[in-house]
């Protein structure tokens, strides 16, 4: 791991993130999509990213230009049959968005909706699917950046196939640190993205589809370029993509994915996030802020910090501070509390969250702030 150029600051957010000089240096090239060099290196991509979640026998990988969002509606769009229906476990906004694609698309959803600072229930799942047999598919988003919480994905996995439904996951803020193994988790697709965990660059996201099921996804799609059954089919005959390729989003992503090997794979990469995660909420509590989650549900990968209950404190003048200093930070996303959000991924390590919290102290004296409780 590089870290990143002096002049660039350091995006502390969930994606995009801060990639290291390598990955910003592979893009410095020029590949024609027809290229033998780069089918080989899109075939090398699909492979590594099967290898991340132990799928390369049982699942086939279809890349896709265009961000996450792309990819999470591609997969829904191809998965869920015209007349299926779709149980949406939501506890933040990009569940959210998960049924908003479906609206658009006219397929069947409903909804198990918890606070967005609880997990999902594999209990209520349960009963939920033993009350309607209609549902076919059931989604979940595995880190809901919203509030940077993990849902338990195993144990719904499990109740999802107990009960004979197919799984989709929306793995985009999760994909590469959390472990998700398809040797052990059951799942039809997920859906993730280069621009997050991987620590590549915007522009690319993919899916993960099960072999066995993936034929009857045939005709499902609502749309020719998000239609993945074709793409898959028209890589797999010929080597290339359908439609013009992100060349450099795939040369970035696979500098990327060899230095995620580099490091250790998911195991190290996790380790890094998660001692990033603890600088910063020990970090910032000594500073007197307050997160929104116990440390038992908290993912290490985003963590949602409560508006201070300070008169003195304003959101827009720390924000632009903090961005002064060279730390870009992220505005809140819950529905019902005014909060922030602080990203603990991308290339770096803890001195650098370090000197982040080291910013957010010097920011607050800026401010004039002592006490953010007696102000």
């Amino acid at each position: 791991m590089e870290p990143p150029p002096k002049t660039d600051p350091l995006l502390l957010t969930p994606g995009p993130l801060t990639t290291s000089a390598t990955v910003k240096q592979a893009m410095l090239h020029d590949y024609g999509s027809r290229d033998i060099r780069f089918i080989e290196m899109n075939r090398r991509i699909c492979a590594g990213l099967l290898s991340l979640c132990d799928a390369g026998e049982t699942h086939l990988c279809i890349p896709l230009q265009g961000s996450g969002s792309f990819a999470v509606e591609a997969m829904i769009a191809n998965q869920l049959p015209r007349d299926g229906k779709l149980l949406n476990l939501v506890n933040g906004a990009y569940g959210h968005r998960i049924t908003e694609i479906c609206r658009y698309l006219g397929r069947e959803v409903s909804v198990l909706e918890t606070g967005e600072d609880q997990p999902v229930d594999p209990a209520d799942l349960a009963r939920v699917l033993e009350s309607d047999a209609g549902i076919t598919h059931v989604t979940v988003v595995y880190c809901e950046t919203t509030s940077g919480i993990l849902n338990p994905v195993p144990d719904i996995a499990q109740v999802v196939a107990n009960h004979g439904r197919s799984l989709l996951i929306d793995a985009m803020s999760a994909f590469g640190a959390l472990p998700l193994s398809a040797s052990n988790v059951p799942f039809a697709a997920l859906a993730g993205s280069a621009n997050k965990c991987l620590e590549s660059v915007p522009g690319l996201g993919f899916v993960i589809a099960d072999k066995a099921s993936f034929p009857a996804t045939e005709g499902n799609a609502h749309s020719l370029s998000l239609d993945l059954y074709k793409q898959w089919h028209y890589m797999n005959e010929t080597g290339q993509w359908r439609f013009t390729p992100p060349t450099h989003c795939l040369l970035a992503l696979d500098t990327a994915l060899q230095e995620l090997e580099r490091e250790g794979g998911i195991p190290a990469r996790g380790r890094r996030y998660q001692e990033n995660c603890r600088v910063l909420v020990n970090g910032m509590r000594e500073l007197g802020f307050e997160t929104l989650l116990p440390d038992g549900l908290q993912a290490p990968v985003i963590v949602t910090f409560l508006m201070p209950e300070n008169e003195v404190f304003s959101f827009t003048g720390f924000y632009r501070r903090l961005s002064d200093l060279g730390f870009v930070i992220y505005p809140g996303k819950l529905t019902d509390r005014d909060s922030f959000r602080i990203g603990c991924i991308g290339s770096f390590g803890a001195d650098e969250m370090r000197a982040a919290v080291a910013a957010v102290k010097q920011v607050l004296q800026t401010m004039g702030i002592r006490n953010l409780g007696s102000e």
